[in-house]
C-alpha cells in the first residue's frame, strides 16, 4: 500500500510540473535589432535617391512641356496636337517607369524585412529549446502578453544574441 502511494505521489509531482514561460516584446525586439537597422538605413537611402531622380525627371519634362507650349504657339493646330500627343506619351511612359522602380524598391524591402523577421523567430524557439522554455509569447502592441513580470521578460536576451551574431 505504502509503495502505491509513494508512485502516486511521485507521479502526481510529475505532472505539476511548472512550465516555463517567458516573453519578448516584439516592438522593443525589432526596434534595438541592429540588422533591422540597418536594413531601413539602407532602403531610406535608396528611398531618397529615388525621390531625387524622380524630382529630377519630372523637372525635366516640366522644363520641356513648358518648351512645347511656347513653341506650339507658332505651330499648326494639327503639328501642335500631334507634338502634344507625343509628349504625353512620354510622361505616360516616365511615370510608368518610375512607379515601376518605386514597387520594385518596395518589394526588396519587403523581403528583407520578412527574412529579418523569419531569423528572429528561429532565433527566439532556438533560445527557448536551449534554456528549457516550454513558451514564449510575443508581447508589444498586438502582442499576446497583456501582463508580464520583469523576469519573464526575455527581449533584452534575444536582443543581444541577435545582434551579437550580427555583428559576425
Amino acid at each position: 500500500m505504502k509503495k502505491i502511494l509513494l508512485v502516486l505521489a511521485v507521479l502526481g509531482m510529475a505532472s505539476c510540473k511548472q512550465e516555463k514561460i517567458g516573453y519578448v516584446d516584439n516592438i522593443k525586439l525589432m526596434d534595438e535589432y541592429q540588422e533591422k537597422i540597418d536594413v531601413e538605413a539602407k532602403f531610406k537611402t535608396k528611398l531618397e535617391a529615388l525621390t531625387k531622380k524622380r524630382d529630377s525627371i519630372s523637372q525635366a519634362f516640366q522644363l520641356e512641356a513648358q518648351a512645347f507650349q511656347i513653341k506650339a504657339q507658332k505651330m499648326s493646330q494639327k503639328a501642335a496636337q500631334e507634338e502634344y500627343g507625343l509628349i504625353q506619351q512620354k510622361g505616360q511612359v516616365i511615370g510608368q517607369q518610375l512607379q515601376q522602380e518605386d514597387q520594385a524598391l518596395q518589394a526588396a524591402g519587403q523581403v528583407e524585412m520578412d527574412s529579418i523577421v523569419s531569423k528572429v523567430k528561429r532565433e527566439i524557439k532556438a533560445y527557448g529549446k536551449a534554456q528549457g522554455y516550454s513558451y514564449i509569447l510575443g508581447g508589444g502592441d498586438g502582442g499576446s502578453v497583456l501582463y508580464g513580470t520583469d523576469a519573464n521578460d526575455l527581449t533584452d536576451k534575444v536582443v543581444k544574441i541577435l545582434n551579437d551574431k550580427y555583428k559576425k
